[in-house]
């Protein structure tokens, strides 16, 4: 069979030779348990039988999930991976000085660390960098105005399947109160990258990408070296780029699933900047191009694909258990009535948006994920809807006039900067020490 990503299956096969320590035990031509290309097994993509069986058909889209598997971050990991020689806090305030103020301000930087830097510097040709900025802009009322409303619902999409959930159950970092950090940082995260000149060299969305990277790079060392949970033969690579692709690019599917909706097979152009600025946010977070599309239907095709070859299963003690400690947390920085009432209507909010977009509208499918919609939830969006939709309908039209475009940019922008100081300042950091026995093997 003639391989249709060369350059992605080269990169696969180079991270043994880069990273022995971390990769050498590992067969990239073998795929883990929780890849399936049998049509009789029973995968997570929802659907007719026959939309699977068209995926499984597409041998471009089964190479491209297959390999992209096994793909991890070879520069960030070689950098976590020096937390036999570092303390994890120093390894993060080397990253910190590097991002804010060069590699040759850090005293005797490792080539590790030099070498991270150097990769996310490298801007690749293939991105419109006008593009991104505009889409910056774009991305940044809905981050400000809509995101606040539906992003745990978002979160927890990325916790419905255990093979794909376990890394993070591992970590601990959903369980009780820290669930709400791990929230907020990932909120904060978007957020600060819309901000005007957020992904430039030197600007705070950079250095935020930079530190989720070193997170995940920790998370996937940790699991591979020091948990007795983790069957690479079942599971796999802890965090594949696969798997960061749903979460980094969810605001284009659902931009993709709308304009199929609509009968569109195009993006309109304020939609097309959104896109280039969300490939250029995920080639800082370390995918590559083969994994980020700029059409409605080939990033339908991508999220398809992944979703056609993932084994279903969804168990209750990591899945559910990740589901509901994330739907009860609390997100706000203070406890008084005004804050717990908005805490109420964005849980409400968010649960509606999984609902919708996740479970097909289908509330009894989304129940058995822990998901449930109450009499009372209706109530909170039926009572704030005129506000919460109103105003981004009003802002929406706002600033497509040209003497109210200023204005309304200044006021986004003020909302989004209260929306990162409610947040709180995130950490991204992860503790093996605080890890925990989830999950199971199957």
């Amino acid at each position: 069979m003639s391989t249709h990503y060369p350059e992605l299956h080269e990169r696969v096969r180079r991270q043994a030779e880069l990273l022995p320590e971390l990769y050498g035990g590992l067969d990239f031509d073998v795929q883990p348990y929780r890849t399936t290309t049998d049509p009789n097994d029973v995968a997570s993509l929802p659907g007719k039988p026959e939309t699977r069986a068209k995926l499984l058909a597409d041998e471009a889209a089964v190479e491209l999930i297959t390999t992209a598997t096994w793909l991890g971050d070879v520069v960030s990991d070689s950098y976590a991976a020096l937390m036999g020689q570092y303390s994890v806090s120093t390894l993060i305030g080397m990253l910190k000085q590097a991002c804010r103020q060069g590699i040759d301000t850090v005293p005797d930087a490792p080539p590790e660390l030099a070498a991270f830097i150097a990769d996310m510097e490298s801007t690749p040709d293939w991105l419109d960098m006008d593009l991104v900025h505009k889409g910056a802009e774009h991305s940044r009322l809905p981050m400000a105005l809509l995101a606040p409303f539906v992003v745990r619902g978002a979160f927890i999409a990325t916790f419905l399947n255990t093979y794909a959930a376990l890394p993070m159950a591992l970590t601990g970092a959903l369980s009780g109160k820290r669930a709400a950090g791990r929230v907020n940082e990932t909120t904060s995260f978007f957020a600060v990258t819309t901000l005007p000149g957020a992904l430039d060299r030197y600007g705070p969305g950079f250095e935020a990408a930079a530190m989720v990277r070193l997170m995940h790079s920790m998370v996937r060392f940790n699991a591979l070296k020091r948990s007795p949970k983790w069957d690479i033969g079942i599971y796999g690579l802890p965090i594949p780029q696969i798997d960061q692709m749903p979460a980094g690019m969810i605001n284009l599917f659902v931009l993709a699933m709308d304009a199929r909706r609509q009968g569109r097979t195009e993006f309109t152009s304020s939609e097309r900047a959104q896109v280039e600025f969300t490939r250029y946010r995920c080639v800082l977070l370390g995918l590559p191009e083969e994994m980020l599309p700029t059409t409605p239907d080939e990033i339908i095709r991508v999220f398809s694909a992944r979703a056609a070859l993932l084994r279903d299963d969804f168990d209750d003690s990591t899945c559910g258990e990740l589901v509901r400690s994330t739907m009860a947390a609390y997100l706000r920085q203070e406890n008084t009535l005004s804050e717990r009432i908005a805490d109420a209507v964005e849980k409400s909010y968010s649960k509606a948006f999984f609902v919708k977009t996740f479970c097909g509208g289908k509330r009894d499918v989304a129940a058995k994920m822990s998901v449930t919609l109450s009499a009372g939830d209706y109530l909170r969006i039926a009572l704030t809807a005129p506000f919460v939709t109103g105003r981004l309908l009003l802002v929406q039209q706002a600033v497509r006039i040209p003497g109210l475009r200023g204005p309304t940019n200044a006021y986004v922008l003020r909302l989004l900067k209260k929306r990162l100081k409610a947040y709180g300042t995130p950490e991204f950091t992860s503790d093996a020490a605080e890890y925990t026995p989830s999950g199971r093997a199957a």
